[in-house]
């Protein structure tokens, strides 16, 4: 009997872990789940409002436990540590900083507007503020997402583990991911 797919993908942020979690998802016809679902309380201004530890996961571990399968992208380091036992692979992804910091800028505007994200919009002190921590990813020490902590917390993995450290389309990816959950 094949081994269930319990899939955690995750790296800085831009670098494509919700892409390649959605692909993976449709591709294997399971739910995908997205941390900042978790980490962050629904709010008018997103992003803004962190949801109590204990709640996140509540919410992270019932989800989990009710799907026999699933793809879930996002950090979860120090919050929810709880699932690494869960995971039957993992995917770490990192691209370069000024590739991964473009596709940000691009999200933001898109999902907020140039007007928005410009000296005096609604959301530019935010926006400011997440593309600043966000170019910190490979440089910053342990004490927040971080290429470093990251790299500590893979050696905590039990299960088997893929690093994709260039640009590659989620298709290529996937298909790799594929390739070696046959094996």
């Amino acid at each position: 009997m094949a081994e269930n797919k319990r899939i955690h993908i995750f790296g800085a942020s831009g670098a494509g872990t919700t892409t390649l979690g959605k692909f993976l998802a449709e591709r294997f016809t399971i739910p995908h789940l997205d941390t900042d679902d978790y980490f962050w309380e629904k709010t008018d201004i997103p992003h803004t409002e962190i949801r109590q530890l204990e709640q996140r996961i509540e919410l992270l571990k019932t989800d989990l436990e009710k799907n026999p399968e699933w793809v879930l992208s996002g950090s979860l380091c120090g919050w929810g540590d709880f699932a690494i036992p869960m995971f039957t692979f993992a995917v770490f992804l990192w691209i370069p900083e000024d590739l991964r910091l473009s596709r940000l800028k691009e999200r933001e505007v898109e999902r907020f507007g140039q007007e928005a994200l410009a000296s005096g919009g609604w959301f530019h002190e935010n926006h400011t503020g997440f593309m600043e921590w966000a170019a910190q990813y490979d440089t910053a020490g342990t004490d927040m997402r971080s290429r470093a902590l990251h790299e500590e917390w893979m050696k905590t993995l039990p299960c088997r583990l893929i690093r994709f450290e260039q640009p590659l389309s989620a298709e290529i990816m996937a298909a790799q991911v594929a390739e070696y959950l046959k094996h």
